[in-house]
């Protein structure tokens, strides 16, 4: 039987469906704006975040970077949550490619508030990094995919416009978000200067992610990429499995958040997990081990061993992540190993 993959959801692989545009796609240089399929995605992305202008790239991380350079300069600051992907996982890049400082914040989940940014920027003086920019995260990967209120959004937004600070969103999962709580697109996107968002998480394509903005700040962008050797050719390849999964696999991620819900019910029931079930709102679960679980590399070799890969954080913590490729049938298998293990 095949194993069940719940490392990242970006495990997933292009459906039959996605195969097909793929090779049909029409092609031309996207690096001189000539490929058809490259802009449309980007028009179609833009218009449905009610922003100017969109720029298609091949990584989450160059998005976010490309994003992080347009908004600051080296000795700038940019203020984000302890444990944002930008911070954690994307190899120092505020600092290699922006010259920047980064100021985190702890919080519950990863879910900032206003008030969690009171005083925190800095004085306008030669001693102090310049304060430019507060980059979010939504959903919050390592707040087990929690989703960043709107309403705290736009109060961040507010407090940031008082402090002449520009705001990036990293909506790698923004979808979950929309679909968790059926706040529109546009909604998300209006308080915020640019957002950042990911084809190839649940939403099933093979590469390819989206940065989207005002129309000064992606021309700027476009020469950050090419920069950074991201500008790309016949990307249309890419962009028509961007366009497919924008029709087909966004109202499909509720299967997601619901095999995520069934999973994280067996966990809590058991005491070798210590996972609350009600902190899961979307598809990614972060589980503590009790010490009687024994040490994570056990723990993922016993799953392991029931067709059931999971992601393992230090001795103590393992990472599962529900997707397109997980089926209603593989929940059910999950959850079986799961009692298994308490067992």
């Amino acid at each position: 039987m095949k194993p069940i993959d719940l490392r990242s959801d970006t495990a997933t692989l292009p459906s039959e469906g996605m195969r097909r545009a793929m090779a049909e796609a029409e092609l031309g240089d996207d690096m001189l704006g000539e490929d058809p399929t490259v802009n449309r995605l980007e028009e179609r992305v833009a218009e449905l975040l009610g922003k100017e202008a969109a720029m298609f790239v091949p990584s989450g991380t160059m998005s976010n970077q490309i994003a992080l350079r347009l908004h600051l300069r080296p000795g700038d600051e940019v203020i984000c949550e302890a444990n944002s992907h930008i911070y954690l996982y994307e190899g120092g890049g505020p600092a290699v490619l922006s010259g920047a400082m980064v100021q985190t914040v702890p919080t519950n989940r990863g879910v900032l508030d206003a008030g969690d940014l009171a005083g925190r920027v800095r004085a306008k003086n030669i001693h102090c990094p310049r304060t430019r920019l507060v980059s979010l995260e939504n959903t919050h990967n390592r707040g087990n995919g929690a989703v960043l209120p709107l309403a705290n959004l736009e109060r961040i937004a507010a407090w940031a416009r008082s402090n002449s600070l520009a705001i990036h969103l990293d909506g790698a999962r923004l979808w979950n978000a929309v679909v968790k709580t059926n706040v529109p697109f546009r909604d998300w996107a209006k308080p915020v200067d640019t957002v950042s968002l990911c084809f190839s998480k649940g939403m099933g394509c093979p590469v390819g992610s989206i940065l989207v903005g005002p129309k000064d700040l992606i021309i700027e962008g476009r020469r950050v990429r090419k920069v950074l050797g991201g500008a790309m050719r016949q990307a249309g390849v890419l962009a028509a499995a961007a366009l497919y999964a924008l029709d087909h696999n966004i109202d499909r991620l509720a299967e997601d958040h619901a095999h995520a819900q069934l999973i994280a019910l067996a966990l809590q029931e058991s005491p070798h997990f210590k996972l609350d079930a009600s902190l899961i709102e979307t598809n990614i679960l972060w589980i503590p081990l009790d010490p009687a679980a024994g040490p994570s590399s056990e723990v993922a070799k016993f799953f392991a061993a029931q067709g059931v890969i999971v992601g393992t954080y230090g001795d103590d913590m393992i990472r599962m992540c529900t997707h397109l490729g997980v089926t209603r049938a593989d929940a059910d298998r999950i959850v079986a190993a799961v009692h298994r293990f308490a067992a």
